[in-house]
């Protein structure tokens, strides 16, 4: 890695709310991440590969792509956008360049959400959802610009999702080599198609790569 290699972390992202989440991760927490959010629509995971295809490479430590598996399970020729997203990511990893670091929330961001409070026992995610954090849809959490602040309150949090994701099967497992001295990460990834359709999330991943930085304190 270079030595005119930032300490930045470029997350790219798909939807108003994952977006919002992240800008309040980053404001409260004081973190150097750079947000790319992504239109899904009319495009879906070819969107994010066209985007990661253009985007720079330089000046940046990790690329964290998060998306949601409810469109691989569902749509037709998704699955097929979703491996050559993952094919390129292994490529770029396997350059030992810039490691791109893929999240997948199965089904949706709406059951990671759920995962920031220790009540949430794999019960009907959305109910809970609602219940739990006080909105009257969907839609207005979607909404939300204090998305973050409303899942870290109390007695939840992002640290609470990372202990429960932590060694999780997963729709994708990243096995990670970080040597935080050189500014250096290493990541193999593999893939579980069947793990699509089960409720599951790695976006511990982010958390722990923070961790292992100093960027953030988990205990």
């Amino acid at each position: 890695m270079s030595r005119d290699t930032k300490k930045v972390f470029k997350i790219f992202c798909e939807g108003t709310t994952e977006y919002n989440y992240f800008d309040g991760f980053r404001k409260n927490n004081r973190l150097t991440l750079a947000l790319r959010p992504v239109n899904m629509e009319g495009g879906g995971y070819a969107n994010f590969l066209a985007q990661l295809r253009k985007d720079g490479k330089t000046n940046c430590l990790a690329k964290f792509i998060l998306i949601d598996g409810d469109l691989a399970a569902s749509t037709p020729g998704e699955l097929k956008n979703l491996k050559d997203l993952i094919a390129y990511c292994r490529q770029q990893n396997k350059k030992k360049s810039i490691p791109h670091i893929l999240m997948i929330n199965c089904p949706d961001f709406e059951y990671a959400a759920c995962l920031h409070s220790p009540e949430y026992t794999q019960q009907n995610y959305k109910q809970f959802l609602l219940s739990e954090f006080g909105y009257t849809g969907i839609d207005q959490f979607k909404a939300d610009q204090k998305v973050y602040e409303k899942l870290n309150t109390k007695n939840c949090s992002y640290i609470v999702l990372f202990k429960k994701c932590q060694g999780k099967m997963a729709a994708v497992v990243n096995r990670f080599s970080v040597k935080t001295a050189k500014y250096e990460i290493e990541v193999k990834t593999d893939f579980y198609e069947s793990e699509l359709n089960n409720k599951g999330t790695n976006m511990c991943d982010l958390f722990e790569i923070l961790k292992q930085f100093g960027e953030i304190e988990v205990k």
